[in-house]
């Protein structure tokens, strides 16, 4: 096992280091290319920053976890080697989907992800994961067929015209004015449907809260603060060849649709949940919808919009490895049986409130200014969703604050012993926590510039 958790926080060290590099080249070159059809822009570059990132984090907690684990002998060895692979062959997919250049590749990309995943939500063997697992396939799959046949729409004007090789994000760009509008249109639904049953937008939702809550907590928070964006980033990318062949309107109104109906909808799943994790899987389709709705409203909300993003990955991918080692501790997932955090688990108690006092969208963190933001973009030309948005986020605030406060504070069963598990169990939560809220009070210069030329045409 040590050897096997050297090797995973080797890989992601490096991994790290090769991402710094392409990002910093991309903020001062616009873009990196790599070999063949891979390359990463502006917006690839946020999105993969924040893979890389969660990612190591995930790996490096996965490695205290998993000992725990093969201790409590709920698992073996060869489970825990299987489980780095797939981790890693996760990872890989996610990075090919950012890097390349061509939507069909994307595709294959995204589905790969699919499977690889659906066997590491399964990881338990229970029957409840494996149900969550083939519900999570078959969604999935069936989303991305829907995908694949709007990709197929956008493709066609090349096939008819014998254009040879590889159509990439630059050729179909370049040949959008020539787009019939009526196809566009169909094809960008098909696309936002297809990914954004990916994303989690209601309504076709309905495998994540199962999926993210049955698998291995730092699956889930690669799962809710990884992967989503990725499949966020694929609806992007059409977005913007759709707005170049018929102009913004179609698509900002499809954003701020599926946006709010995914705000207000899990507003109230969040309200009358029992289970911590389904909450927080709950809570992050909520946050896709606030996303999209900032790009709905274009310009400054696209901006916040994409800051959101990363906000939302830092504080939910800490939260779901805290939700970790609240399961390992408490052995439930029932917000009924989670008594006392603070004096039981003080470091993650501490971790925990603060990650969700963020997520809340409670002042001074960033997604409260993120949020603000979006609704100020809005409020002139939508003012109606801006408001239906803000009496959902008081709903979303007093459901959240409830269950926190329940599970933090009251007495803790004796038998229950006190104190963290490890370093490792803890020391990657701290680091992302931290990224959180230095960033949500200081933004680097070049971050800034990345974020703006990401967003310019959005």
């Amino acid at each position: 096992m040590v050897s096997l958790g050297s090797i995973a926080i080797g890989v992601s060290v490096f991994e790290f280091l090769a991402v710094l590099k392409v990002v910093l080249t991309v903020i001062k070159n616009g873009a990196y290319n790599f070999y063949g059809s891979l390359s990463v822009d502006y917006l690839g570059a946020v999105i993969i920053m924040i893979l890389v990132l969660v990612s190591a984090m995930a790996s490096a907690y996965s490695v205290g976890y998993l000992k725990i684990e093969m201790e409590k002998k709920i698992i073996g060895f060869s489970r825990a080697r299987q489980y780095f692979i797939l981790l890693h062959l996760f990872i890989l997919a996610m990075f090919f989907a950012i890097m390349t250049t061509n939507p069909m590749l994307m595709w294959i990309a995204i589905e790969a992800t699919t499977l690889s995943t659906a066997f590491l939500i399964s990881f338990y063997n229970k029957p409840s994961a494996i149900e969550a697992a083939w519900k999570y396939l078959i969604i999935n799959s069936i989303g991305l067929l829907l995908g694949f046949f709007g990709i197929l729409l956008f493709l066609y004007p090349f096939a008819s015209g014998g254009f040879q090789g590889l159509v990439s994000w630059q050729a179909l760009s370049a040949g959008a004015a020539a787009f019939d509008p009526f196809i566009t249109k169909i094809a960008f639904i098909f696309i936002i449907v297809g990914f954004g049953t990916k994303v989690g937008f209601v309504p076709m939702h309905t495998w994540l809260p199962e999926a993210h809550s049955k698998a291995p907590a730092p699956i889930s928070s690669l799962l809710s603060g990884v992967l989503l964006n990725v499949a966020f980033l694929a609806v992007l990318r059409f977005k913007g060849v759709t707005d170049l062949a018929i102009g913004q309107a179609f698509s900002r109104n499809l954003f701020i649709f599926f946006g709010l109906l995914s705000i207000v909808v899990e507003g109230f799943f969040i309200f009358i949940q029992k289970n911590y994790k389904r909450m927080l899987a709950y809570s992050s389709i909520e946050h896709m919808g606030v996303a999209a709705l900032g790009f709905g409203f274009g310009g400054a909300g696209a901006f916040a919009g994409l800051m959101h993003l990363i906000y939302h990955s830092l504080a939910k991918s800490a939260l779901f490895l805290s939700a970790g080692n609240i399961l390992l501790k408490y052995s439930s997932t029932k917000m009924e049986n989670v008594k006392g955090m603070i004096k039981v688990l003080p470091l993650t108690g501490i971790l925990f409130f603060i990650s969700f006092l963020t997520l809340a969208g409670v002042p001074p963190f960033g997604i409260f200014i993120t949020e603000f933001s979006i609704l100020s973009a809005g409020v002139s030309a939508h003012p109606l969703p801006v408001i239906i948005a803000l009496l959902a986020f008081v709903l979303v605030f007093a459901g959240i604050l409830k269950h926190v406060v329940m599970m933090e504070f009251g007495e803790a069963r004796e038998e229950i012993p006190k104190g963290e598990a490890g370093t490792l169990m803890v020391a990657p939560i701290i680091i992302l926590v931290a990224f959180l809220i230095t960033f949500s009070f200081y933004m680097p210069e070049a971050a800034r510039i990345l974020l703006h030329n990401a967003t310019l045409n959005y």
